[in-house]
């Protein structure tokens, strides 16, 4: 076994369909080393299986399924249902471990697959490092004898289930019924359930991105492209927007203006309330090392903290965890409510929202803007080869423009966990100084990738 993952980045197998490693041949392995690994008493073991609507998943999910069943454990096939709905039914049906078939964000071309184990959460990299080593050994000896495979069967009515569970959520006594709100479901797994959901808590409804085929989804819709919400709100003079992503995962949410509300402010917002209610457990929220200082600023005042982990939805829960915390998430939408769900879950955090644009009878916009964010900027610097952040020259310029900003802001310099890009930020209180700081340093880091690796000091 070694320490580094081949496969698994930080959310789940990720890559093009039909190449390497998002293969049918990889997940019938996966299904297989998972399978073993999790097969774990006398009783009969169950894994749940959901999915987006890319064409690829036809290919993925049974591949999935006879690598499972040739490992001994039924499967529940759930259908095209959202990655936070495949977490929450693997907790309710008992299952051993569960299993979501997507790509996020990403277009149909990509496709990926997230693992859950028993208790609803993402697997730790120690986990996904022995199924990684059990992939790479001898499989077929260690399969089920024929008396003793698996079978398969689909959950007629997970999606109801998951509506249930989501409306739920939403206090008691309240409802929609004057609010007009645009749902962008990305085409992807929620077009169904977020809209149903809406308009059974009394909302009228706007749906978009409803209409997936294959291949449209996040195309020119979705959270990442929020200008699309943003449009349709203004077109229809709706009180609200929401953008989810391809897994609804993922939220992004415009004001009646068409403002867009990032995940800083709906952690904000949400924290600030729940503080309010005593809902809030532990001395604050968990975000990122991306989130803005404004957000941290805006928190210290109300005499909370702002954990920070690296990128990633998974380590923000685990620290939740670590530290009895129920609020976490990061800027690009990744809201995990832990009362609620034990993964990202974008309508659920809307809902959240939509709570206290009711309470408080006032537009969105005086309600969801909740402090104001510090000048910020983010750019890419693409390398090869060896990392250009180990130069000395480079290693330089970042102690200067974290001297240069001494104590008004911050510089974060990453490589990204999936590209070879350097992901350079800067903010900070001075706008013209932080995009000097950053365009520097992503000249000088350019220039460093282009120098031989034997430059490296």
């Amino acid at each position: 076994m070694t320490n580094s993952r081949r496969l698994f980045g930080t959310d789940g197998i990720r890559g093009k369909a039909n190449s390497e490693p998002m293969t049918a041949g990889v997940a019938l392995r996966l299904g297989q080393a998972a399978g073993l690994m999790f097969t774990r008493g006398a009783h009969r073991h169950r894994v749940v299986i959901g999915k987006d609507t890319r064409l690829s998943g036809y290919m993925i999910e049974p591949a999935l399924t006879a690598g499972f069943i040739g490992a001994g454990m039924d499967v529940t096939l759930l259908g095209p249902l959202p990655t936070p709905a495949v977490a929450m039914l693997t907790r309710s049906l008992r299952a051993d471990l569960g299993v979501m078939i997507s790509a996020s964000h990403n277009s149909f071309e990509d496709n990926g697959i997230k693992l859950f184990g028993p208790d609803g959460n993402k697997l730790s990299d120690a986990m996904e490092r022995e199924i990684e080593a059990l992939m790479d050994g001898e499989l077929h000896a260690r399969m089920a004898a024929p008396a003793k495979l698996g079978r398969a069967n689909r959950l007629d009515d997970a999606a109801g289930r998951y509506i249930e569970a989501a409306k739920n959520s939403f206090p008691r006594g309240l409802r929609l019924d004057d609010l007009k709100i645009v749902v962008d479901c990305a085409n992807g797994a929620a077009y169904r359930v977020a809209p149903t959901v809406l308009w059974e808590l009394g909302a009228t409804v706007i749906r978009t991105g409803v209409e997936p085929d294959g291949f449209n989804i996040n195309r020119g819709c979705g959270s990442t492209v929020p200008e699309h919400l943003c449009a349709l709100v203004s077109e229809h003079d709706a009180d609200l927007g929401i953008a989810l992503d391809g897994d609804a995962d993922r939220l992004i949410m415009a004001d009646e203006r068409g403002e867009i509300i990032d995940g800083d402010q709906v952690l904000g917002l949400i924290g600030r309330s729940w503080q309010e209610s005593g809902q809030l457990r532990g001395d604050g929220i968990v975000a990122t090392v991306m989130s803005n200082l404004g957000l941290e600023r805006f928190l210290g005042a109300r005499g909370l903290r702002l954990h920070r982990t690296q990128v990633g939805d998974r380590y923000v829960a685990e620290h939740m965890r670590a530290h009895g915390l129920n609020i976490g998430g990061e800027q690009s939408g990744h809201l995990i409510l832990s009362d609620f769900a034990t993964t990202g879950d974008g309508l659920l955090a809307a809902l959240q929202v939509l709570a206290v644009v009711v309470e408080s009878q006032r537009p969105a916009s005086e309600v969801c803007q909740v402090f104001q964010p510090l000048p910020q900027r983010l750019k890419n610097v693409r390398f090869s080869g060896a990392s250009p952040l180990r130069l000395a020259s480079v290693k330089r310029e970042i102690a200067a423009a974290e001297a240069r900003l001494n104590g008004t802001g911050r510089v974060l310099i990453r490589e990204s966990g999936t590209e070879p890009l350097v992901r350079v930020m800067a903010e900070g209180e001075d706008e013209s100084l932080v995009l000097e700081v950053v365009d520097r340093l992503c000249a000088v880091i350019a220039e460093a990738a282009r120098q031989p690796a034997a430059a490296a000091q």
